[in-house]
């Protein structure tokens, strides 16, 4: 299952992915993985949680990030949830792109790997593709 939690800088998107990591790593039996931009938030996530700060690898367009994504499940096959702090930045859209094939690709992965994948996405509810909403297999939060 992929879920978005969706809106402008400022909202609190970042603070409610970390409490709902922090609340999960509680009950999840598998690997929590957190997607970032940079460490800042290391100190904020329970010590269960692996970090990957995503500017450490070069990583230059969607495509690339959703390659890096698949090897990371592909090496730690107990991973049970993803989460994707920032993910416009962390995984390199342009602010022309559409991100709704990238956000589909990531849902079929989840799907077939049975990874819960947790993104924030920073657009304005006016700006978020119309497909992606119409889409039962992601589930999204407005903030």
């Amino acid at each position: 299952m992929v879920s978005l939690i969706v809106g402008q800088k400022g909202k609190g998107k970042t603070k409610e992915l970390l409490d709902k990591v922090n609340t999960d790593v509680k009950t999840v039996s598998g690997n929590i993985v957190y997607l970032d931009k940079d460490t800042a938030h290391m100190f904020e996530l329970n010590n269960k949680i692996r970090l990957i700060n995503v500017t450490d690898y070069d990583i230059s367009g969607p495509d690339e990030f959703y390659g890096f994504v698949s090897g990371i499940i592909s090496q730690n096959h107990d991973i049970q949830q993803m989460y994707f702090d920032s993910y416009i930045k962390i995984s390199h859209h342009q602010d022309d792109m559409d991100i709704t094939d990238n956000i589909e690709k990531l849902a079929a992965l989840s799907e077939k790997y049975k990874v819960d994948m947790i993104l924030s996405v920073g657009l304005e509810r006016s700006k978020f593709p119309a497909t992606l909403q119409a889409n039962e297999k992601i589930a999204i939060k407005f903030l």
